[in-house]
């Protein structure tokens, strides 16, 4: 009977604890942000894929708000990376490129202020799941970056020793590529630390799921308190590869089950969102780092009905898919073709949770009102930068090209099954398209609108004045300098 009543009372002051747990739960917004690499404008079903589905995304967007003119801030992994971490044009920042293995030395400077970082300020628990690609060594890694936690591979996925035929480069007489020689074993990191290590596709099949795995026990742990979740896939970038749940499923081949398996993950963080009843408080947002990789022909996405892919500032290459899902915060069934980007995502975070702004200059602008429908165009301007060189401004429907040379994937040959095709440097000169009548960029005319031209020429002007212009041989006033560390002081190899 004594026993009896000890466990009443302890059942009693468990019943107490939960409730107060559940009664106590944070009103202040929790915020997931699922990031997806080299996936095309067209590559969910709700943008226009047809061969594979995403039912859990077309959900997010039936209920939320896709946006239709939506860019990252250039087409490059490390680059796009930083720009939606700081609310800043990646020139800004100072980060270009696709950074490797062996950059030990540079990285996103720790003194740039990132959403992790604002919101741990502000009381958020943070953390990061998958492609983290902004500095190798440990002072560049997200725990040194306002993450309290990080687990995932700390940059692209095909930097590794393995060739394209999933073959160890160390097992063969002749690769094709020598240059794979040079890459280390692909890690696995949590923390700072190395916890496992990447061999073969079999094993990079177990990613996406492993990922999702991650991302929901962050949701469990994190529950009761607001939380902010950086989820950066490491797919679809290559080399692809599903699990059994999903291998053979789409009609499209592998890319399309690499996108339902993405899809699904993203079905699971919402089913853990609904568990542990926060969903109603979590503003999610999907989006991807950049445009297809579409030299991989069948192992790449789509930009339909855009122009070029990954690595060329043409609509293709930055213009992405983004949804926002908050129930009873965003009205369902938006679409909005208001010009917007991932560098807009800092403030905007910063309004609805009420985390204070950095102290830095920020490229990024507050969107709520998009958000909640207003008919209002928060951002009128974009500059379009790739490695140093400003290619194009936008303004309202129109967008102005420089001269300059761009990665072109037109009339080449594309691979297949895992190896690429063939890519050629092309000159693009001084062009003017209006994407509102002409979102495939085919005809230039530049010649009917010199009011047009001039007016974006000011814009031209004023972004080199901020951030340079590498054709131009001009520095910027307000660029702020990269992460470096000097080689005596690397922790992590």
């Amino acid at each position: 009977m004594k026993f009896f009543s000890r466990w009443l009372v302890i059942s009693s002051l468990l019943v107490i604890a939960v409730n107060y747990t559940s009664c106590t739960k944070s009103t202040q917004p929790n915020v997931i942000v699922i990031f997806t690499d080299d996936q095309g404008y067209n590559d969910l079903s709700c943008y226009g894929a047809t061969d594979f589905e995403t039912p859990h995304l077309d959900k997010l967007a039936a209920n939320g708000i896709r946006f239709t003119n939506f860019h990252v801030s250039t087409a490059v992994c490390s680059a796009s990376r930083s720009a939606l971490l700081t609310g800043c044009y990646n020139e800004r920042v100072s980060v270009r490129g696709a950074y490797m293995p062996w950059d030990t030395l540079i990285g996103l400077n720790p003194d740039e202020v990132t959403i992790a970082e604002i919101l741990k300020d502000n009381g958020y628990s943070t953390g990061m799941v998958g492609k983290w690609h902004l500095g190798r060594s440990k002072a560049f890694l997200p725990l040194q970056q306002g993450f309290d936690e990080y687990y995932g591979i700390p940059y692209s996925n095909d930097m590794w020793p393995v060739d394209y035929d999933g073959i160890s480069v160390h097992e063969k007489d002749s690769v094709s590529k020598p240059w794979k020689l040079k890459y280390p074993p692909l890690p696995i990191l949590e923390g700072d630390e190395i916890v496992a290590v990447i061999h073969t596709l079999e094993e990079q099949a177990q990613i996406t799921t492993l990922y999702a795995n991650k991302a929901v026990d962050f949701i469990k742990r994190h529950q009761s308190k607001p939380f902010f979740l950086y989820l950066a896939h490491s797919m679809p970038h290559v080399p692809i590869a599903a699990s059994d749940k999903f291998r053979g499923k789409s009609e499209q081949g592998l890319y399309g089950d690499v996108m339902m398996e993405i899809d699904w993950s993203v079905g699971q963080v919402m089913q853990a969102l609904r568990d542990a009843n926060i969903e109603d408080n979590t503003l999610v947002i999907f989006t991807s780092d950049n445009g297809p990789w579409l030299c991989f022909g069948n192992h790449a996405g789509s930009a339909y009905p855009l122009r070029e892919g990954k690595g060329s500032m043409w609509e293709g290459g930055h213009r992405v898919p983004c949804i926002m899902y908050w129930p009873n915060q965003i009205k369902g069934g938006q679409e909005t073709d208001k010009l917007a980007s991932t560098i807009d995502l800092l403030p905007t975070i910063a309004n609805v949770t009420g985390a204070n702004l950095p102290g830095n200059k920020l490229d990024g602008v507050d969107i709520t009102p998009l958000l909640k429908g207003e008919d209002v165009t928060p951002r009128n301007e974009f500059w379009c930068y790739y490695g140093g060189e400003l290619h194009a401004v936008k303004k309202g429907d129109w967008k102005l090209y420089f001269p300059h040379e761009y990665r072109s994937y037109r009339q080449h040959p594309v691979g297949n099954d895992g190896y690429p095709g063939w890519t050629k440097q092309m000159p693009c000169g001084l062009e003017l398209y209006n994407l509102k009548s002409d979102i495939g960029e085919t005809t230039n005319v530049i010649d009917q609108y010199p009011d047009v031209v001039e007016e974006l020429q000011a814009v031209a002007k004023q972004a080199r004045y901020e951030l340079g212009d590498r054709l131009q041989k001009l520095e910027g006033h307000e660029v702020r300098p990269l992460g470096r560390i000097e080689p005596e002081t690397l922790t992590t190899k």
